[in-house]
């Protein structure tokens, strides 16, 4: 898969990851494992690429001892969800297109 393809896709899942509630790197690693593998060291890749982005906040609470870090969602990072599902619509349309058999007209 082309790689910025890949990279933009791992954004949107990561910011789909913790949509609903704020999350730590490995509840959303947990939480993504159904349906795709990410490692530790991508995932933080990508969690500090989306908060220099201004997609994610983040803050640190005390947890049996140690700090986790917590992730929430911004607005920013809501309307790139919303983006992408518009874009979706066209990549669908395209796949469409290059998957169609020979003959077969749309």
């Amino acid at each position: 898969m082309d790689n910025q393809l890949k990279r933009g896709l791992l954004d949107v899942c990561v910011l789909a990851a913790i949509k609903s509630k704020d999350s730590y790197g490995y509840q959303i690693i947990k939480d993504m494992k159904p349906y795709l593998t990410l490692s530790e060291s991508t995932l933080y890749t990508i969690l500090k690429r989306l908060e220099a982005a201004d997609m994610l906040t983040v803050r640190s609470v005390e947890h049996d001892g140690r700090l986790r870090k917590y992730y929430h969602i911004t607005d920013t990072g809501i309307k790139r969800i919303e983006e992408f599902r518009e874009d979706w619509k066209e990549i669908q349309s395209i796949y469409h297109f290059i998957t169609r058999e020979d003959g077969e007209h749309e």
